[in-house]
């Protein structure tokens, strides 16, 4: 945790479901691999390296054809689905 800030790690692969976070905006940083961010005007792809910063309230997606692995920040108890629930959501786990 870095102040009221969770950096997380992941390791992607495939399409993650359409989603929105009302409150934070999201930092995704790439660090192997290649990932789209899908949006509903289209698309950023992101090369090792590469970060995109997905704006509170914008709806979007992840898609990997490979495996990726990249750095999310995000305030505390943000949750990987934001709005969208299902099966898929992460419950935020607190490192002390």
């Amino acid at each position: 945790m870095l102040n009221d800030y969770e950096v997380k790690l992941a390791k992607l692969k495939g399409g993650f479901v359409w989603h929105t976070h009302e409150a934070p905006d999201e930092l995704i940083l790439v660090i192997s691999g290649r990932l789209t961010i899908q949006l509903r005007d289209g698309d950023v792809v992101l090369d090792p390296g590469e970060l995109f910063v997905v704006p509170r309230g914008l709806e979007h997606r992840t898609l990997a054809d490979e495996e990726t692995a990249i750095l999310l920040l995000e305030p505390t108890g943000t949750l990987n689905t934001g709005d969208e629930g299902g099966p898929m959501t992460k419950a935020a786990e607190i490192l002390s």
